[in-house]
């Protein structure tokens, strides 16, 4: 048996370190962006409904992917509410169904001729074993997965529309992961935070092979654990 008692404790320790830096940090750039178009996977709450409401702020034009369309719309209306801006929009995009994906990325790309910004924030934490519609493990497929290939479907266009950004938001959690190749599914064993910090992790590799393959920077932000590349 696995005792997974010390790195559950480092994790709960590493995330609480996390929100700390979370609450002290301070955005402080007055950039805005006017005819930019950016997609926040998530954008119902949280981190993504932050975000979204930020960019919305500055001027861009705002897709919430989200896979509850109803709470979608509220958040949607309150930020265009909150900040005047009516180019605040919600599309459906579920990332434990590979065909959700595709058919959200099929429709951005017929309806927009760019995309500047691309926010992989959507997540699930800690949820109890389960697979996603496809097979997968469902930390790994979702967290990491998923936004692997909505990255890959929306690539094309985020490289026309350069400069552009993808930021992958990641957590210092990924300290504990490893890719357990024998058990990528968890079906041997299975611990829900492990199982976050090991998506987390994947998180973070495919962030730094994909700025490898496409040559362009990889930046760490320690106020926001993320990786963002600048295409």
């Amino acid at each position: 048996d696995l005792d997974l008692s010390f790195p559950l404790y480092l994790f709960i320790l590493t995330y609480i370190f996390s929100l700390k830096m979370l609450s002290s940090g301070v955005c402080t750039s007055t950039v805005q962006l006017p005819g930019k178009v950016a997609v926040v996977t998530g954008a119902n709450t949280g981190i993504g409904k932050e975000t979204a409401k930020e960019l919305a702020q500055r001027g861009a034009r705002v897709y919430l992917a989200c896979r509850d369309v109803q709470k979608g719309e509220l958040v949607a209306r309150e930020i265009q509410t909150m900040t005047g801006n009516e180019q605040v929009l919600v599309r459906k995009l579920d990332l434990s169904d590979t065909k959700s994906i595709r058919a959200f990325a099929q429709d951005f790309l017929a309806e927009e001729k760019h995309l500047h910004i691309l926010i992989n924030n959507a997540g699930v934490m800690m949820c109890p074993y389960s697979k996603t519609a496809d097979g997968f493990e469902m930390h790994m497929g979702v967290n990491h997965l998923g936004h692997f290939l909505l990255t890959h479907l929306l690539l094309q266009k985020l490289k026309e529309s350069a400069p552009s950004r993808i930021v992958n938001l990641s957590s210092l959690a990924h300290h504990l992961g490893r890719i357990h190749f024998h058990n990528l599914q968890g079906e041997k064993f299975y611990n829900a935070g492990l199982a976050y910090c090991h998506s987390k992790l994947a998180n973070i590799l495919f962030t730094k092979e994909l700025a490898r393959r496409l040559k362009v920077t990889a930046m760490w932000h320690w106020s926001l654990p993320r990786l963002v590349m600048r295409l």
